[in-house]
């Protein structure tokens, strides 16, 4: 584990002293912070890739036929 030294603004003691409010320590304040941005970045990144997939004739053509293929097998 690491140490980390930032330099805050008065817009970032606003939101820590909100984060801080009922208990939490600026350092889980902040540690919690950097994995929600985290976890934020990766689920656009995945909502950029889906609407791709989406918006691609081949892969939605491909999709289909294994809908039907999938649909014929059921029916067995």
């Amino acid at each position: 584990m690491s140490t980390l030294t930032i330099r805050t603004d008065i817009e970032v003691e606003r939101a820590l002293d909100v984060l801080t409010s009922e208990g939490l320590s600026r350092s889980e304040a902040v540690r919690m912070a950097i994995l929600d941005a985290e976890r934020a970045r990766r689920r656009a990144r995945l909502r950029v890739e889906a609407e791709s997939l989406r918006n691609d004739p081949e892969d939605v053509a491909a999709s289909r036929e294994l809908a039907a293929e999938l649909d014929a097998a059921r029916a067995w």
